[in-house]
């Protein structure tokens, strides 16, 4: 039943209402206040403009910053203050058109805001009465009339109104100020003139106020008119806002709103300052200024009794604040500026109070993809519902289709149509209504299902494959079905979907409606349709839309469903009912159009009756006046005509720049922009400020006016919708055409787009975010912005004044808000950062910002890989690669791949695991140091452990690109400058140009059949040259692969071989020549590239065997037989010397010409060379000649390095690198007896060989100062034959027997000879106590010392045997080692110095005291001894075998086991001082001291009882019982500083913590089976090496992972996986480091970073990785030295006396120490003395 993934029933989870009614489609069930809506706290602020405008500009500056940054950061959500005072010409304040505006935001803010909504700041002023704007004719009429009769002239009245029979009812409305006022605001003129328009309004608005106030108060005396009518005309903005927000609000909804109530004592006194008149009302009459009395009154009502009373019944937060005047100065500047800083502080407070109150954390779609795209689509879906206005057939036709029937099987419906038919709107209104119709339909108890999805509004929704997870798992949520996986084949998530198909019933249906099936992408051949279901079972239902005519989706359609009745076909309406619905659309706004203008309508729609052009006909006549003169020409005949129409109407309302760009942007985002982040972006906007800010209005913050975005919706109200994105409510056209029209506008200066994208690139980089200024320049009041540049201003070169820069006040783009620093894994993805930056950073050309600011930024990558987008990371990279060709994030990419598994199943580990990865090639890929340090700095936060030194062998795999079946078929391979890009030529004649990443065939040269001898490039790449078996050289132009010329190449008379015929023997080429010669033929023919034809021969003495240019292309070298050479001029062909080497014997197989030093380097077959000086070129003088011959030394090739200080020549049996500053071999490397070489190179720092063998199919890296072969690179394809190296980006091409090229990254392959290696498994290291370095032991006769800061092996210190035992002196200056050839060897590790040997004895465990003063050497069979390390001495045997020993920290006892007993040895006398007993037949298992209590033991018995033992005291001082066979496997045991806690590992996947004082065991599960445990010498953390079974994935059967974990919490705070077999776990007592030995003889260290931890600061600078990624100049790795052993001993041992050597030194180290034997407590407190 379920072949693909879906699988049994699973049980329901428990959703929210929200989330249930969401997935199940149920749009009309989604309350308003649970609308899918993007959450955004939206604060609307009243005010009186003037009185309050500090408190606004300071809250402004430096508050909602604040309180938008903590929304972004603990809700993830927008902060919005709607303050459309803030930024408007004061001259506006009162304007008709703005208070409209203001109430319908205030309107807005109150029904949409998540938080709070309203804060009303209440002064001593009560604001004046409005200018109306349109008045109904019967009211003005009225109002008229009584002015009449209270004696007042109505002229102005008259004069500024206008009836307009358009309205219903007719109205009078307020002319414009721009038509009535000469030149108003007319940029043109002076200022003076507008300055004078100002005054002129302002007293023509008081005029109109004081006519409207004094007759509409006699209306109002006399009851003709009634106090609510009357209200709108007497009562301020200020009082109409409170009364609207606070009025008749519930008490729940009043704890959203806030109003600070600001009294001024003593304040009527100072009425007569001219500074006080904007703080209250006045009234002025001649020379005396008064308060407004009445106006006083108005507001005490409104501040005393209104607002008093509203918080008597509700919770309304309410502040009174009342504030004394200055005597003199009144309400001065610092009585305000100390008002203004409180009134900040409580704001700030009252709104998160507020925030916490009411928002909440909602972490649903950050964790639940398919919920996050269903409320994309139901968005969607209800915004355009809301637009539909044409009720047709088509709609009653689906409603009809939908309502299930109980006949048999049914097909999809088609909706189809052209462009603005009303497809989107008609499948929008199906979808919203489908719920309840079928509900209505079959009864309440049904239960349907509709999934709607608008295709190509998502990334989800363009491909189809994650379009059909995501409608596959919709319905499994919804029928309750459990997909085991999810299907990578697509035709199997195709056949899940059918099976899902079968789950709905006839009570509980379900409907896809797919809108738009043409915006498919064509991946996975979406567009033939072959994946849709045709027969659906009878309650399923699948509705479809489709363009007609595009990508031939429509035909495909009619070939899987014949019958016409599944097609609706959207076409023009009827002009009727467009004139009907016109007709009735102007009426809901009331309007109409008069009889004359109607005609022109209706010519309008005589042409066109498009759904969309009926609309904005709309548009356009709802704004006609009655008086309006129209014609043919005031309407435009089509609907892209008309869309221009619309946008150019908005240039003239607002600021042609301002839309230009605002509307760009909108276009150019991915997804659109939100308010705020339109805002934002128009504020960087320097071309848009110029344009809008007026100079003397230049302050911080430095932003556009909401009032214009504002406007700007107003004005596109239904073409440019808000579409809601998870927390983001963003702005986006209506339909495609509107994108379609707008990109053409505002979009087709490329210079403009490239602007464009990078000022939002740097918008989402956060470039200006944290009040980095940004410049806006200001020169003869006309502004102009400069050319800003892309760096961070923090360096920029020219740093600006702060008279020219300004906040912007753009907000922080973090990856992710976080909402706990100490939980950082609860975050909020900045989903607008992920999606809109990569997008624009690619299109400005920024690949700098791209490949640091994103790709390289560890924050990005671990977002991606917590919400589940690896795919789309890896997209991503491959994206940026495409633009950048940085070879950085290819290996980036491929590392990636190779980890997902881990960082899949565990995202924390990311930061170690690329760590590994990344640190052995950071040298070869620099750019990667950046994602490095990213690593350290925030890795730590998800992962403690943190790679210091990896050891890991880089998994590479190569581009292949298959040519022929056989490498015989190959001609020659050529590399170019692109590093994925080679010419292949074949033996049929062919030449192509190839793509190796892509195997994509660029261009082909087909070479009429001739057979090809040999292809080569020009250095610059302009010419192609062919050599043919017609003895022709052919010159193409390489880029266009076109034929220039063909010239025969011709040999001297008695050149050829007898009886037969001569080809081409060879041929090169300089920048414009080529030089060519024919077999055994002694002239080399010279011809020009440029015109193709030949110049001269040159003439040698004997057969020419190859030819070399100079560098400069000045001379020819040619080399011929009889190992001589002949050097011509290439400009004029003379000859200008020749040379012969003594080895006369052979021929010149090679000519290198080292420019550099003038020199010329002459190899012949048998790898002897001879080196010329060329300074003087036509007297060449030989410098060395250096004899190589010998058997079998066939020369199989030649390479200079790069530097030119080394010449490798590769023989068939050996591999010769010559210094060629001695002129001596410096390496020789010889293959084994029955191996050959087939071909070797140099990497480009010319210390490793990367070369391939005879029948083998792989590449072999050797290192040149070790001769250790440090990698074997397998390739698949086949057996290598051929190596060719590509000097331009150090490429390495190698060609197999089954002819498949391959390209290897040479920098890369060679990264694996920076790690070093013993060669054997790591048995023991010991670590100084600096951590300076380590020693290692691996059963070999040599301990190596590494340093621990750089990863490198420093010094190795050769023994007789195989060293068995090591011990380290506090300081790690002195060594002692023991190997099995029963010698004991005392080192100075500083020299190497091997000074002083003992022999005669075989040593079981070396010991030495923590004063440095004595070592134990312990034996199994003899007599084991202490004696003194400064001078060799014994101070006295010990007779009893001990195991497993330890010395006490106090330097006084010898502790260790026997089978049943546990012994204190003194260490001055030998004996036996106390000891503890076991009943017979017990033994003791295991023991530890315990470091903070020297004269305690913990032991284990095997009865298993854990003892704690007084040694002092030889007494028990505690036993605890472990439960029955708990010792069976006792792997390790390990005991806290402290002696509290033990650490039990039984070989499980438990580790047993034992309380050692109350006996209780705590068991934690660990990660997988233990290998190996370390306590910490603090006891806080313990560290181990655990193996599980690998993933599927993964190709060992076991994985090895190294964690971290804490004790005091059992939390695991780091993980890490082992990428070899680790062979020794080894934990540094100073700093928590960690060193692991692997069986290949490498380790890798480690050190753990607890971020809870505040006292643990491990300074990772310190370390190797670190050095590296920090150093700009390349590391020197510092030559390894060997230190040999000395072959004499200085003194033997015997059983019970030792014998000095006559040359013996008396003092091994200089210590100083007076000669005492040890002693209970002098020498610790010596010890501790020395130390501090």
């Amino acid at each position: 039943m379920w072949p693909t993934g879906a699988g049994s029933r699973a049980s329901c989870p428990r959703d929210s209402a929200l989330r249930r009614a969401a997935l199940s489609g149920n749009v009309l069930g989604i309350s308003p206040h649970h609308v899918p809506t993007g959450r955004t706290v939206r604060i609307f602020i009243s005010a009186n403009p003037d009185d309050t405008e500090a408190e606004r500009n300071a809250l402004k500056e430096h508050v909602y910053p604040k309180l938008r940054e903590f929304c972004r950061e603990n809700y993830g959500i927008e902060f919005q203050v709607v303050d459309l005072y803030w930024g408007i010409d004061p001259e506006e304040w009162d304007s008709p058109e703005l208070q409209t505006m203001r109430m319908k935001l205030l309107e807005e803010c109150l029904k949409t805001s998540a938080g709070p909504c309203f804060v009303g700041l209440v002064g001593e002023k009560y604001g004046s009465i409005r200018v109306p704007g349109e008045v109904e004719s019967s009211e003005f009429e009225m109002i008229l009339d009584a002015a009449v009769e209270a004696g007042l002239d109505t002229r102005i009245l008259e004069e500024w109104y206008c009836r307009d029979e358009n309205a219903v009812p007719p109205a009078y409305y307020l002319k414009p100020k721009s038509k009535m006022l000469k030149n108003y605001h007319n940029s043109m003129e002076p200022n003076n003139t507008n300055s004078q328009n100002d005054k002129n309004w302002r007293n023509i608005s008081e005029e109109i106020k004081r006519i409207f106030k004094t007759a509409v108060s006699l209306l109002q005396e006399k009851g003709t008119m009634k106090n609510s009518q009357a209200k709108r005309f007497l009562c301020s903005a200020l009082e109409d806002e409170l009364d609207f927000a606070l009025g008749k609000q519930t008490p729940a909804f009043l704890k959203k709103c806030v109003c600070y109530i600001r009294k001024i004592s003593n304040f009527d006194r100072h009425a007569k300052l001219p500074e006080m008149a904007k703080y209250m009302d006045i009234i002025v009459e001649g020379d005396k200024t008064t308060r407004n009395q009445e106006a006083h009154e108005r507001l005490m009502k409104l501040r005393d009794e209104f607002i008093p009373t509203i918080v008597a019944s509700s919770n309304l937060r309410v502040y009174t604040s009342v504030t004394h005047c200055d005597m003199k100065l009144g309400y001065s500047q610092e009585v305000e500026n100390h008002y203004v800083e409180g009134l900040c502080k409580q704001f700030y407070d009252d709104m998160v109070d507020i925030i916490q109150a009411t928002v909440q954390q909602n972490f649903d779609m950050e964790t639940d993809p398919l919920y996050d795209e269903v409320l994309q689509h139901l968005s969607l879906c209800k915004t355009y519902a809301s637009f539909y206005e044409y009720r047709c057939e088509a709609l009653n036709f689906i409603h009809k289709y939908i309502v299930p029937t109980k006949s048999g099987r049914m097909n999809p419906l088609i909706v189809y149509g052209g462009p603005c038919t009303g497809k989107t709107l008609l499948l929008a209104e199906v979808a919203k209504q489908a719920y309840a119709w079928l509900q209505k339909e079959m009864g309440p108890d049904t239960d349907p299902v509709v999934i709607v999805r608008f295709l190509g509004s998502t990334d989800v929704s363009t491909d189809l494959r994650s379009l059909l997870q995501s409608i596959c798992e919709q319905i499994a949520i919804n029928y309750r079905c459990l997909i085991h996986f999810n299907p990578h084949k697509i035709q199997d998530l195709r056949e899940l979907l059918l099976n899902l198909l079968s789950e709905p019933s006839f009570h509980r249906p379900l409907v896809i409606v797919l809108d738009a099936l043409e915006q498919l992408s064509d991946s996975d051949e979406a567009r033939k349709l072959w994946w849709l279901p045709v027969h659906l079972p009878r309650s399923v239902r699948i509705i479809i839309s489709t363009l007609p005519n595009k990508h031939g989706i429509l035909q495909k359609l009619r070939c899987l469903i014949h019958d016409e009745n599944n097609y609706i076909e959207l076409m023009q309406r009827d002009r009727k009912m467009c004139s009907q619905v016109l007709k009735h659309q102007l009426l809901n706004v009331k309007r109409k159009v008069t009889s004359g203008q109607q005609i022109y309508v209706n010519e309008a729609l005589a042409k066109c009756t498009l759904p969309m052009f009926v609309n904005l006909i709309f548009r356009e006549v709802m704004h006609w006046r009655s008086h309006k003169d129209v014609d043919e020409t005031s309407l435009c005949v089509t609907v892209h005509d008309s869309i221009q129409q619309l946008f150019w109407s908005l240039e003239t309302k607002l600021s042609s720049r301002f839309v230009f760009r605002a509307l760009g942007y909108i276009t150019i985002s991915k997804s659109g922009l939100s308010e705020m982040e339109l805002e934002d972006i128009l504020s960087l906007d320097n071309s848009v400020l110029s344009d809008i800010v007026v100079s003397s209005n230049l302050k911080n913050p430095l932003r556009i006016s909401y009032h214009l975005i504002a406007k700007l919706k107003e004005e596109l109200d239904g073409y440019l919708v808000e579409r809601h994105v998870r927390n983001v409510t963003l702005l986006v056209w209506a339909n495609r055409h509107l994108h379609l029209i707008a990109q053409k506008l505002f979009l087709s200066n490329e210079e403009d787009v490239h602007q464009m994208h990078s000022l939002l690139a740097e918008y989402f980089l956060g470039v200006w975010s944290g009040g980095r200024k940004k410049i806006f320049h200001c020169d003869n009041n006309q502004f102009a912005s400069l050319d800003i540049t892309h760096k961070n201003p923090k360096h920029s070169e020219n740093p600006c004044t702060d008279k020219s820069s300004y906040d912007r006040q753009t907000p922080e783009q973090p990856w992710v808000f976080q909402c706990n620093l100490l939980e950082p894994d609860i975050f909020f993805v900045n989903h607008r950062k992920m999606t809109e930056l990569l997008y624009h950073l690619t299109r400005s050309g920024r690949t700098d910002d791209l490949m640091f600011g994103v790709i390289m930024n560890f924050s990005w990558l671990y977002t991606m890989i917590k919400i589940g987008q690896f795919e789309k990371a890896l997209t991503d990279i491959d994206l940026a690669y495409s633009y950048s060709q940085e070879k950085e994030l290819k290996f980036l990419a491929s590392t990636l791949r190779n980890i997902k598994v881990k960082v899949m199943k565990n995202p924390s580990s990311l930061s170690a695991e690329l760590q590994q990865r990344l640190l052995p090639v950071v040298t070869s890929l620099p750019k990667l140091r950046h994602l490095l340090l990213e690593c350290d700095k925030d890795g730590p936060k998800y992962c403690s452990i943190v790679p210091l030194h990896s050891s890991m062998d880089v998994t590479y795999s190569p581009e292949r690109l298959p040519l022929c079946s056989s490498y015989m078929q190959i001609v020659e391979i050529l590399p170019t400058f692109a590093p994925n890009i080679v010419i292949a030529a074949l033996e049929n004649g062919s030449i192509s140009t190839w793509d190796v990443e892509t195997r994509q065939l660029l261009r082909q040269i087909d070479t009429a059949h001739a057979v090809i001898l040999g292809i080569k490039l020009t250095s610059d790449e302009k010419y192609l040259v062919v050599a043919t078996t017609k003895n022709t050289l052919l010159i193409y132009d390489n880029h266009k692969s076109c034929l220039l010329s063909e010239v025969e190449i011709k040999g001297s008379k008695h050149c050829g071989v007898a009886g037969g015929i001569t080809f081409i023997n060879g041929f090169t080429l300089s920048t414009n020549h080529a030089l060519a010669w024919l077999e055994a033929s002694k002239d080399v023919n010279v011809i020009d590239l440029l015109y193709g034809w030949p110049l001269y021969q040159f003439h040698c003495w004997y057969e020419v065997t190859c030819v070399q240019c100079s560098p400069d292309g000045l001379y020819a070298f040619c080399g011929q037989y009889l190992n001589t050479t002949s050097i011509f001029h290439l400009g004029s062909g003379e000859k200008i010397a020749t040379v012969t080497s003594e080895f006369s014997g052979g021929f010149v197989k090679s000519l290198l010409i080292l420019d550099t030093i003038h020199e010329m380097v002459m190899i012949d077959n048998e790898g002897s060379l001879s080196v010329w000086n060329t300074e003087e070129i036509t007297n060449p003088q030989i410098i060395e000649d250096y004899d190589c011959r010998g058997e079998d030394n066939e020369v199989v090739g030649i390479e200079l390095s790069e530097d030119q200080s080394a010449i490798l020549i590769c023989k068939a049996r050996s591999i010769e690198v010559l210094d060629t500053s001695l002129w001596k071999m410096a390496e020789k490397f010889k293959a084994k007896r029955s191996e050959r070489f087939v071909s070797a190179v140099l990497s480009k720092s010319a210390e490793s060989i990367v070369a391939s063998m005879e029948n083998t199919s792989s590449i072999f890296v050797w290192r040149r100062d070790s001769g250790q072969c440090m990698a074997s690179l397998l390739e698949i394809s086949g057996s290598i034959v051929k190596l060719i190296k590509s000097n331009h980006h150090n490429m390495l091409l190698s060609i197999t027997t089954s002819g498949v090229v391959s390209v290897w990254d040479i920098d890369i392959i060679t990264a694996m000879s920076n790690i070093d290696k013993t060669g054997k498994p790591i048995q023991n290291l010991i670590l100084s106590s600096r951590d300076e370095h380590i020693f290692t032991l691996d059963g070999s006769e040599s301990v190596h010392k590494w340093s621990f800061s750089t990863g490198f092996i420093e010094t190795v210190f050769k023994h007789e045997g195989n060293v068995e035992n090591c011990v380290l002196t506090t300081s790690g200056d002195l060594m002692v080692t023991s190997d099995d050839k029963c010698s004991q060897y005392v080192w100075h590790t500083t020299t190497g110095e091997n000074i002083f040997r003992i022999n005669g004895q075989k040593i079981s465990q070396l010991l030495m005291t923590h004063n440095d003063q004595f070592v134990v050497s312990l034996c199994e069979q003899n007599a084991s001894r202490v004696w003194r390390l400064a001078t060799g001495h014994k101070v006295c045997n010990i007779l009893v075998a001990l195991q497993n020993a330890f010395i006490t920290t106090a330097n006084t006892f010898l502790i260790g086991m026997t089978k049943n007993k546990l012994l204190a040895v003194s260490l001055w006398s030998g004996s036996v001082s106390k000891k503890f007993c076991c009943d017979d037949g017990i033994s003791i298992v295991n023991f530890k001291l315990i470091p903070d209590c020297p004269d305690y033991v913990v032991f284990i018995t095997s009865t298993e009882t854990v003892f704690i033992w007084s040694v002092a005291e030889e007494s028990i001082a505690r036993r605890v019982q472990l439960p029955n066979n708990f010792l069976k496997t006792l792997e390790d045991f390990q005991i806290s500083p402290n002696g509290k806690q033990g650490i039990v590992s039984r070989g499980d996947e438990n580790i047993n913590i034992l309380d050692l004082h109350s006996g209780k065991l705590r068991i934690v599960h660990a990660s997988g089976v233990i290998w190996r445990q370390r306590l910490s010498r603090d006891g806080r953390y313990l560290v181990y090496i655990c193996m599980r079974k690998g993933d599927d994935d993964e190709d060992s059967g076991f994985v090895s992972n190294l964690i971290v974990m804490r004790l005091a919490d059992g939390k695991s705070i780091g993980a890490c996986s082992l990428y070899k077999t680790p062979t020794f776990l080894g934990l540094s007592q100073r700093h928590l480091n960690i060193i692991v030995g692997f069986d290949d003889g490498s380790i890798g260290t480690y050190t753990v970073v607890d971020r809870v931890d505040a006292a643990l600061k491990i300074k990772i600078a310190t370390s190797n990785s670190r050095q590296i990624v920090n150093n700009a100049s390349k590391k020197v790795r510092p030559k390894c030295q060997t230190f040999q052993y000395k072959t004499l001993a200085d003194c033997v041992w015997r059983e019970s006396t030792e014998v000095f050597s006559r040359d013996s030194p008396i003092n091994v180290s200089d210590s100083g120490e007076t000669d005492t034997t040890p002693t209970k407590k002098q020498n610790y407190h010596d010890r501790a003395s020395s130390d501090s």
